[in-house]
């Protein structure tokens, strides 16, 4: 069984007497397809954002027996005044429920919250744990603040309290240390790690031990730091630096490698080498596979580069369903029990 933990849907429509900062669908001339404008971004997108069948479709092709479905990045617009994105959510969160409810066992939908007011946000959670929905999608850095700042953290606990599991998309952020054209690429994965940094360093994830959070993209290059973070924290990484006039920062606490090995992380890094070293580091139980389906075009068939490494088969079972189980919830036979019928196929356990 192989979940797809890191896939995209948006509306297909707008409600006409929407605010003018919501976004809009317009036609696409000779296609089945539409564009979404929302302030100065004009997307095209494929009608598999937005219908449940073509999804269907689209995850037999590429041997998918299950998709967690999250809101389309762009829809994460911080900017727009509160009462407005607390309304688009609310929108976005009616559709995601419509789209769920379609195909129960292959579609696992989750929400938004408008966390430019942390505490509608926070009260939010309740409303989208009501809908159904599986869990909440936030961006990885709020107006520019890091989600590790003290004022999400109630946020964060509330989602803990109330069992959802949080999927973290990186976003770019400006800056000017890096060419426009960077925007994308390097900049995307510079922000997975302030934003898994900020979890461990800001206080956050030792505050919420239960929270099940994932990060897009593996948290960017986040693992590369972890060894060196490790060594000065306590001498968790090594006992006796080789230099002692290297000073060891002492913590009583969880090292931050620790820390890092109870998040989940979706394996998109695109090469087997890094995927080896994710494995080695923070274990194959904290990796999710993912696509951005249909932003991007998945491997041909669903993750190609994890099943070219020819993991152990427990290792491979994990990542292909079993964590995605596990950082949904879902993972007693009974929570589970609408996905392992997908498609006919079970799991033998969970």
């Amino acid at each position: 069984m192989i979940i797809d933990a890191h896939a995209h849907f948006l509306p297909g429509a707008y409600p006409d007497d929407a605010p003018g900062t919501f976004p809009h669908m317009e036609p696409v001339d000779g296609a089945t397809d539409r564009e979404l404008v929302f302030g100065a971004m004009r997307f095209r997108a494929r009608d598999v954002f937005f219908d449940a069948e073509r999804r269907i479709e689209a995850m037999d092709s590429s041997g998918v027996d299950a998709e967690v479905v999250s809101p389309m990045p762009p829809l994460l617009k911080y900017d727009l005044p509160a009462a407005d994105g607390l309304a688009l959510a609310r929108h976005v969160n009616a559709f995601a429920a419509e789209l769920q409810g379609h195909a129960p066992d292959r579609i696992v939908a989750l929400g938004m919250v408008p966390m430019q007011d942390p505490d509608a946000a926070t009260g939010e959670l309740d409303a989208i744990a009501r809908e159904g929905l599986a869990g909440v999608e936030i961006a990885s850095n709020l107006l520019g603040a890091s989600i590790g700042d003290a004022r999400y953290l109630p946020f964060f606990q509330e989602a803990e309290r109330l069992g959802l599991p949080v999927f973290v998309h990186a976003m770019p952020s400006p800056t000017d240390r890096l060419p426009a054209s960077a925007m994308g690429t390097y900049v995307v994965g510079i922000e997975g790690v302030y934003a898994a940094a900020s979890m461990i360093l800001g206080g956050t994830a030792a505050a919420c031990p239960d929270l099940r959070i994932s990060f897009s993209h593996a948290a960017g290059g986040l693992a590369m730091m972890l060894p060196r973070a490790n060594y000065f924290w306590g001498g968790a990484w090594n006992e006796e630096p080789k230099d002692p006039a290297r000073a060891v920062i002492p913590d009583d606490g969880p090292s931050p490698l620790e820390i890092a090995r109870r998040f989940y992380y979706d394996s998109m890094v695109f090469d087997r080498r890094a995927l080896r070293y994710l494995v080695d580091l923070l274990g194959a139980d904290r990796l999710l596979v993912g696509s951005d389906f249909p932003a991007m075009l998945r491997e041909e068939p669903i993750a190609r580069t994890l099943r070219a490494m020819e993991l152990p088969d427990d290792q491979w079972q994990d990542i292909a369903s079993r964590n995605a189980l596990r950082w949904l919830g879902r993972d007693t036979v009974e929570a589970a029990a609408p996905l392992l019928s997908s498609g006919g196929r079970r799991l033998d356990r969970v």
